[in-house]
């Protein structure tokens, strides 16, 4: 293995930084809702989500989303609920809507959100600064005309002419911090702990035309940095920058620096304290000037944060771990949170806060101008209020509140709702509402009110908006008014608090073991056998701890399956007997559960119906149906009246079983003089129904449109007349039905109405036609060109050329810009030339589209197309008004003279255009040029979920959720020929579908899981912190390591920590009151759990407690040789640790249980039957042929197993300081340590002797390895805590090896991530395919997939030469290639950092995945023009892609 390939599977979940600003609208721009009753209810508050809320932009390690919140409105009085919290302020729901989502070259370390001043009537927008790593800063505003991010200005200050800057420093604690002005006058970016970059903003009217004239509707500016200069603290003599923040309030900024004059630390804080200030600079951007204004001094020394006040206030709040101050230019005053809070000399005393907290790690933003929100390190929430008269803040009242998740950022998003981050849990978005009233509850409140905490999706209905997040966990009331109990009977502010919506998240990836799913299928092979296991990781921590259970794939619950060989396509339709004849009179919600009538088979030469009753029973006899040829496509016509089946050469409408009308396709109205020869040979190939119309292609390429006239329920064949004057042959079309209240097409074009036709057409009954919305058609022809038309007048609104080649954004063809003109000069000469290339791809057209918007108020269309290679293009459209539109249309068609109809010209969809999405995860497959057969299979709830169902030979389900896509593949049955709903008595809100088998499976989705994340996933909380979890097969258990605080004695801990000190000393040394002070320890335990049945919580069957002060680190399941009996025996494992001090030495216990017979009786089913106790703490072991290898402390030792006693038979002293993972492959020993990188290690039986082979010279700070396996080569893998992976290898005949003492590098590659724990897993073999060279595929190849602490899971698969030639050649076109969000370098990103370690650089033998998938989405053009430059084909790339990703498809 000389080459691998690194691929991110699960993006990164845990988030690091939140911030909210006006990015996709500016503030003057009211979102326009429908009136409601709401206002006679509350009359005394004005509506707080009547103005427009914020977006919400988070960043996971190196995935940055935009969001933004929708709020549902009450329907008026609906008193059901309230109480219970779920309707607050009017609102009775909130939910995050993704605008974009963008996996960035590099990871954020902070983010701030500059907007400009100018007040709630300001039409310009904000934007987002980031930062990277040393010190990177980019600027990015969004972009209306593309629906994204766009990049405003780049700001770095690293490499060889700003190497100064660091003063000869390599390592700094944080990367940059960047903070804005709060009216958005500049921003600070702190880079190398002792520069301050100053990022000048344009001002309004520098160069830009005044602001409101110049700005048409969407014109819309946002704020950018106009310059940035450089401040250097050490000049101002600050020498340890803590913290720093812009204050409110003042002409010009004000930034307040916290900083430390000489260092100190806790156990000097008796001599030295009090050691922090803060000093207040005004920052004249003109000028470059910074005097200092004001300052205060002696700060405690664990003084960290500082948080500005917002007017009319002003000032800032200096947070530390005891204490809190508030300090302004004219006031001071403090709050001591805990006894250990003391004030400079001991004689004036602190005001203390009623209840004792440290408030280190806290995190915090304003909910009002004079009420702070603080999130504590064990997530607590509390409320912060300023006392103050006029100006002057007279003292802090801190009160608490609910208790929620553990938080890495909390922002507040207008003025009712707050967004708690987290990279420990799920967050959260939750809605407050504050009233006042005199406090009610004292502040003995612990957490019995019911906590804020997202639910496990099982315990909820998914969708439903009112109860959606309905999580209390145990109380009634979600209002609380906490508060101290008051010295003054001043009117506290009470809160109350509503859980909207919640992200969820899989990280910090500690652990993780790979097991059987329930519903594994034993005689699985190939592919579908991935889909047999689960991946169960601890994550979490403290009360967020849980197991998380991933799987890659969706493995559908069978409710019953028949042998059915040769089906073609499968349907259910629906039929009432009773139904009226008015069509909307059937209201939705009816609708939505009414169970499916028939079932409709269509096998090659014949078509099969059943009912769907209580039992499936066929009725082909029976019924009308057409049923001596296959049928092509059925359906629901006239609200479901009646049902309508097409077949290839003609139509059936039927009532229940009985048949109205049969149409057959005879000649088209042009030609019905002619001879019937012609069109006898033209058959249906195609079918689009949307009722009342369905649309048929035909096989010469011509389409025809039935028209349904719901007054009488019968259809009329008609041949649309534009496509007389034939365009070109049709290769693929589909009918869009644009329904909803408020139909979205017709927003996208120039008059209100889409054009009169339409509604003419369905006046039938009684003008209901605005509730039925817009019905359009989409074409693709042979030559790659896309036409929208209005039905039936069959008006052309939209087009656009070469639709196929997957252009990154599509506008009408009527609409280029003068921008886009100018840019495609360039293109279209080239464009010339690769015309003779385009014999790569000789017969690529568009086989299938759809067009489809899922429900939601505030959905907007996807357009999908397949092409007949396998690619998938998706789009999703959004609205855009140019603001120079008009004109060019009306030239553009005078000049060009097209139909010189008018309405064409005012009924285009100008303002429409759509933006593509990447699929992920979706392995391409090879369409065979003769099946036609449709792939896209719309469901609209199938289990609540929506969105739709890709069949073929890589099945998957792409669900829409939050306007996203989300990929889950379905490998467990191989290919899947048809797919359809079914929703009856025994299949609720089901599916049905058939394998290429010939097996027809009735199935449910598994409702344990959620779906809204990169893979579905299942959280079982724990409750406390999972370290380590292992999996025993046999029993299906997976015992894992847990650890809990619990709250002891002080004098109990101390006792603990120095057991040989004399007690009655310690005690009198204690005064009475630090007797009393307790103290949390961690307590551990090994639970055994077991997986439920029925995919529910899952069992603990078995605790296994650990002795006070005693931790344990590793759990493995082991096979052991027992000596006496010569029988191998499955035991469970535990090494353990004592933690006593530094005055204690380090023992440990090796534990050794086995596991019964009864799985039922939790006494039986453990029993211990070994301990001992060892010199060192035992943090790793493992089982080698039969002997147990136990790392305890610096040693390493082999023990064989009696059956009762464990003797060591051969030992390895290294100088390792800690093993933390140890790997054994046959007889070979891979060893990491904490500190001193990796020892490769030999077993020999005959000597009994461990063999140092090989080790890194380098000092590597390990956290994880383990070997990886290419054929007959061995390497070893190894991550540290610069977030790198190594690949090493040994080679005794190489000279640099030493003669084989030294390992050699063989790859290395910075993930940008903690990488925890590695898992080797034999890669699938792709040979089966035709075409791959013999002897390129090796069958003993194993992938290593690897989590880490951002949640994100991803794997290294070896490669071989030629691939790896050919797609490195490939990473290296595409860094230039492809336009980079931010303005960041791939391949800087992927760089080996040593920070600041003297380290030689090894090959560069990985390529980057996440830089190749951008390949894809290159126009069509541009990826044959690149794959020409590197001498290879698109196809030839394409499917080493393909293959890589199939070989990978674990899970």
């Amino acid at each position: 293995m000389s080459f691998a390939a690194y691929k991110m599977m699960h993006c990164p979940t845990g988030i690091d930084n939140c911030a909210a600003g006006f990015l996709t609208h500016s503030r003057a721009e009211f979102v326009p809702l429908q009136p409601d009753d709401l206002d006679a209810e509350w009359p005394s508050r004005p509506h707080p989500h009547r103005a427009p809320l914020p977006n919400l932009v988070v960043t996971a390690a190196n995935v940055l989303e935009l969001y933004i919140v929708r709020i549902q409105d009450d329907q008026p009085p609906k008193p059901v609920d309230s109480r219970r919290g779920t309707l607050l302020d009017g609102i009775a729901g909130a939910s995050l809507e993704l605008v974009c989502h963008y996996r960035l070259h590099g990871n954020v370390e902070t983010m701030a959100v500059l907007s400009i001043g100018g007040g709630d009537a300001s039409r310009k927008r904000d934007s987002i600064i980031l930062t990277f790593a040393d010190a990177k800063i980019s600027v990015l505003e969004y972009d209306d005309s593309i629906h994204g991010l766009r990049t405003s200005s780049l700001h770095c200050f690293e490499g060889p002419e700003w190497l100064h800057l660091k003063r000869g420093r390599e390592q700094f604690a944080r990367g940059p911090v960047v903070k804005v002005d709060p009216q958005g006058r500049c921003g600070g970016v702190l880079i190398y702990d002792l520069q301050m970059i100053i990022l000048k903003a344009t001002q309004a009217g520098s160069g830009l035309v005044g602001e409101e004239d110049a700005l048409g509707f969407s014109g819309a500016v946002a704020a950018r940095i106009e310059s940035s200069y450089m401040i250097n603290l050490r000049d101002l003599d600050m020498r340890h920058v803590k913290d720093f923040t812009f204050v409110h309030g003042y002409i010009e900024p004000v930034m307040v620096i916290l900083h430390e004059r000489e260092l100190t630390w806790a156990g000097r804080v008796s001599w030295k304290h009090h050691t922090c200030m803060i000093s207040a600079l005004s920052i004249s951007t003109t000028l470059k000037q910074h005097p200092l204004i004001w300052s205060a001094v002696n700060l405690p020394h664990d003084a960290y944060k500082l948080l500005a006040v917002p007017s009319p206030i002003g000032g800032v709040l200096v947070i530390g771990a005891n204490t809190i101050h508030y300090h302004s230019q004219s006031a001071s005053c403090a709050l001591a949170l805990n006894s250990y809070a003391v004030s400079l000399d001991s004689s004036q005393d602190i005001p203390r806060s009623s209840f004792n907290v440290e408030l280190d790690a806290a995190n915090a933003t304003w909910l009002l101008s004079d009420v702070a929100l603080l999130s504590t390190k064990t997530g607590e929430l509390l409320l912060l209020t300023l006392v103050y008269d006029g100006r002057v803040v007279q003292r802090l009242d801190l009160s608490k509140s609910k208790a929620s998740v553990l938080s890495s950022g909390v922002t507040t998003i207008g003025n009712s709702l707050f967004f708690l981050a987290s990279r420990l849990g799920d967050s959260m978005l939750v809605q407050f509402s504050s009233g006042s009233g005199v406090s009610m509850l004292s502040s003995n409140l612990k957490e019995e009110v019911g906590d804020i905490e997202a639910d496990t999706p099982s315990k909820r209905l998914r969708r439903s908006p009112s109860d959606g997040l309905q999580d209390m966990v145990s109380g009634e009331e979600l209002s609380l008014y906490g508060s101290a109990p008051n010295r003054t009977e001043s009117t506290q502010k009470s809160f109350s608090f509503a859980v909207r919506d919640s992200l969820v998240n899989v990280g910090p990836l500690k652990d993780f073991s790979y097991g059987l799913r329930i519903n594994a299928d034993a005689n699985a092979t190939g592919i579908a056998k991935q889909s047999n296991y689960e991946l169960v990781c601890c994550s979490g921590h403290g009360k967020n701890g849980s197991l998380c259970v991933l799987r890659q794939s969706i493995r559908p619950e069978v409710i019953t399956e028949v042998e059915l060989p040769g089906c073609k396509g499968i349907w259910t339709v629906y039929h009432k007997s009773t139904r009226s004849h008015n069509a909307d009179s059937s209201k939705l919600a009816d609708d939505d559960d009414e169970y499916h009538a028939y079932l409709i088979i269509s096998l090659e030469a014949r078509t099969m119906v059943l009912e769907t009753a209580d039992l499936l029973s066929e009725v082909t006899e029976s019924v009308d149906y057409y049923v001596q040829g296959k049928t092509l496509a059925a359906g629901n016509l006239f609200g479901r009246r009646r049902v309508i089946q097409v077949y290839e050469r003609g139509a059936r409408i039927l009532d229940g079983s009985f048949m109205t009308q049969d149409v057959s396709f005879g000649a088209s109205n042009s030609e019905s003089g002619s001879a019937g020869s012609a069109s006898e040979s033209a058959i249906a190939l195609s079918v689009s129904i949307a009722d009342p119309f369905v649309l048929l292609r035909m096989s010469d390429g011509s389409i025809r449109l039935l028209i349904g006239d719901p007054s009488t329920c019968t259809i009329s064949v008609t041949s649309p007349a534009s496509f007389e004057s034939s365009k070109g042959s049709v290769s693929s079309c589909t009918l869009y039905h644009d329904k909803g209240p408020e139909p979205w097409l017709r927003k996208t074009s120039t008059d209100a109405w889409l054009s009169t036709g339409v509604g003419e057409a369905i006046d039938g009954t009684d003008g209901a036609a605005q509730d039925h919305g817009d019905i359009y058609c989409v074409v693709c022809y042979d030559n790659g060109n896309l036409e929208i038309f209005d039905v039936p007048n069959f008006n052309c609104v939209f087009s656009v050329e070469n639709f196929m080649s997957g252009k990154s954004h599509i506008v009408d063809a009527l609409m280029k810009e003068v921008q886009l003109d100018s840019k495609k000069g360039d293109k279209d000469s080239d464009g010339v030339t690769s015309q003779g290339r385009k014999d790569n791809v000789p017969n690529m057209k568009v086989v299938e589209l759809t067009m489809q918007r899922w429900s939601g108020q505030h959905s907007r269309p996807f357009l999908f197309g397949i092409l007949s290679d396998g690619t998938i293009l998706c789009y999703h459209a959004y609205l855009y008004e140019s603001p120079d539109g008009t004109s060019k249309v009306e030239d553009s068609v005078s000049a060009g003279g097209s139909t010189g109809l008018s309405n064409t010209i005012v009924s285009r969809l100008r303002n429409l255009r759509f933006v593509r999405v990447p699929l992920e995860a979706y392995a391409r497959e090879e369409t065979s040029n003769g099946s036609s057969c449709q792939q896209i299979t719309i469901f609209k709830n199938i289990g609540s979920y929506q969105g739709f169902f890709l069949s073929g030979s890589r099945p998957a389900w792409v669900m829409v959720l939050r306007e996203r896509l989300r990929v889950h593949p379905q490998l467990c049955d191989g290919s899947i020929v048809a797919f359809t709903v079914l929703h009856n008595v025994n299949c609720n809100h089901g599916l049905i579908y058939v394998t290429s088998q010939g097996v027809l499976k009735i199935c449910q989705l598994p409702s344990g899981s959620n779906y809204d994340s990169y893979w579905p996933v299942q959280k079982i909380p724990l409750k406390a912190t999972p370290h380590q979890v292992t999996y025993f097969a046999e029993k299906n258990l997976y015992p894992l390591i847990v650890s809990f605080p619990v709250l002891k004695p002080l004098n109990q801990v101390i006792s603990l920590v120095d057991q040989d000190v004399n007690h009655q000393n310690e005690n009198q040394n204690m005064n009475s009151d630090e007797q009393n002070r307790i103290y949390p320890i961690d307590e551990f335990e090994v639970r055994i759990m077991e997986p439920e049945k029925s995919g529910g919580p899952w069992q603990t069957k078995a605790t296994i407690p650990m002795q006070s002060s005693e931790n344990a680190l590793t759990v493995r399941m082991v096979t052991l040789l027992n000596t006496t009996s010569k029988e191998n025996e499955t035991l469970l494992a535990v090494g353990t640790a004592y933690v006593q001090g530094e005055d204690v030495a380090a023992r440990g216990r090796i534990l050794l249980f086995s596991l019964g017979k009864n799985t039922d009786n939790p006494q039986t089913l453990v029993s211990e039957v070994y301990s001992k106790e060892l010199k060192g703490a035992i943090s790793a072991l493992a089982s080698l042929q039969g002997h147990l290898l136990i790392a305890s402390g610096p040693k390493i030792i082999l023990h064989k197993w009696s059956g009762t006693e464990l003797n060591g038979i051969a030992f390895f002293d290294a100088p390792p300081l800690h093993v933390v993972s140890l790997n054994i492959v046959k007889n070979f020993i891979l060893i990491g340590d904490i500190h001193k990188s990796i020892y490769f290690l030999s077993w020999k039986e005959q000597g009994a002797q461990l063999s140092l082979l090989a080790k890194d010279f380098g000092s590597l700070d390990c956290f994880a390895t383990e070997f990886l396996i290419d054929g007959s080569t061995l390497s070893l893998m190894v991550s540290d805590d610069n977030r790198n992976i190594q690949i090493f290898y040994y080679a005794p005949k190489m000279s640099e090896s030493w003669k084989g003492q030294k390992l050699l590098s063989r790859a290395e590659f910075h993930v940008g991530a903690h990488v925890t724990k590695f898992l080797r897993l034999q890669m699938l073999s792709t040979s089966d395919r035709a075409g791959s060279a013999p002897g390129s595929d090796k069958t003993n190849r194993f992938a290593l997939l690897f989590g880490t602490l951002d949640g994100s899971i991803g794997c290294i698969a070896p490669l071989d030469e030629l691939t790896f030639r050919r797609l490195q050649s490939l990473q290296r076109k595409l860094v230039d290639a492809v336009p980079h969000v931010a303005g960041l370098n791939p391949r800087a990103f992927r760089q080996f950092r040593s920070n600041g370690k003297a380290h030689r650089p090894g090959p560069d033998s990985i390529v980057d995945c996440e830089l190749l998938c951008h390949y894809e989405m290159l126009p069509l053009e541009e990826q044959l023009e690149i794959a020409n430059q590197i001498g290879t084909t698109r196809s030839q790339i394409l499917s080493n892609l393909s293959d890589l990703s199939l070989g990978t498809s674990f899970l």
